[in-house]
């Protein structure tokens, strides 16, 4: 009987035992299956100015969603984050980035719109004020479970700790207005509309620095998802205005004004050309054929974007010109 009452109890041991290490294997094979952050790419565009460039891939479980350019402004008392990244992770690993650079807090955090890529990792500086567009804050609010979710189906990866964390601090539309920030001269500048309606660009005028958030991209087809194609081609006509050296866009490498110019003459000729077949009496599926979308093929993702571009486009025009 003593024998009888000892075998059960080794047994349950040694059970648990294999379901622990079970366990344990299970864990270090998820683990393995989530790939590292791809490293951020530094680029000092003056003393107090640094451009924290993500990849130019879409969202995957490779990257893990990060794809952002972020910038970090150093100022006296403490430094200023521009866009955040698409999770609590990603926004850890930009965090980590700049502590490589300054040893002073990030105090402020700035939001170029309200897009899941730029501004979900705003959930890692509890301490620091949030700035954005009243759209933005509006449209993080209404759209922040949306774009947690998605980040979740693009990269595979569950975001228990993601939260929408919106603007405490907000500017109105069509708005230019001039503030000072650890002792960095800046004008925000909220237009009426561009990729998105919560659109803020940043203009820092002792550096002649424009971070323009995802009005302008470089080397990559700018999505539409959202956008307002119209006021998005007038707002990079008044982009022009400003005398910048560097332009730190949304995605892809640092842009020149050059560059910018040449977004710009491509927007307004992709629009004019959609809105053109469309009063001649043309279909949605004759845009590929009969609108010069040379230039367009030569940037990333195109294969990906250009068919919902298309489609964005060709609803708002008709929707000018019903």
């Amino acid at each position: 009987m003593k024998t009888n009452t000892r075998r059960p109890r080794l047994e349950a041991s040694f059970a648990t035992k294999i379901l622990l290490l079970l366990g344990g294997m299970a864990l270090l094979a998820g683990a393995a299956l989530v790939s590292p952050l791809p490293a951020v790419k530094t680029v000092k565009v003056n003393e107090r100015i640094y451009a924290l460039l993500g990849p130019t891939e879409l969202p995957n479980a490779h990257n893990g969603g990060y794809m952002v350019n972020s910038t970090l402004i150093l100022g006296d008392k403490g430094a200023i984050l521009v866009d955040t990244g698409f999770s609590d992770e990603i926004g850890a690993h930009i965090r980590k980035a700049a502590e490589k650079l300054t040893k002073l807090p990030i105090t402020h955090v700035v939001n170029t719109h309200h897009h899941g890529d730029h501004s979900l990792g705003n959930t890692e500086f509890p301490g620091a004020e949030i700035i954005s567009s009243e759209n933005c804050r509006k449209l993080m609010i209404d759209t922040g479970a949306d774009w947690i979710a998605t980040a979740e189906s693009m990269t595979g990866r569950k975001l228990p700790n993601t939260k929408a964390i919106p603007a405490s601090r907000t500017y109105a539309s069509q708005t230019r207005t001039a503030a000072e920030i650890n002792g960095v001269k800046i004008e925000f500048w909220v237009p009426e509309a561009a990729h998105t309606r919560g659109d803020m660009l940043m203009w820092l005028p002792d550096d002649k620095v424009l971070i323009a958030g995802d009005v302008l991209v470089n080397t990559v087809t700018p999505a539409f998802r959202d956008a307002e194609v119209r006021h998005w081609v007038q707002t990079l006509a008044e982009v022009q205005r400003f005398p910048a050296r560097i332009i730190i866009p949304g995605h892809g490498p640092l842009m020149t004004m050059q560059q910018a110019q040449t977004m710009h003459k491509q927007m307004a000729a992709f629009h004019a050309g959609v809105e053109k077949l469309y009063k001649a009496g043309g279909a949605e599926a004759d845009v590929r054929k009969q609108v010069n979308l040379k230039d367009w093929q030569k940037l990333k993702h195109f294969d990906e974007q250009m068919g919902g571009n298309i489609n964005r486009t060709w609803l708002e025009v008709e929707a000018e010109n019903f």
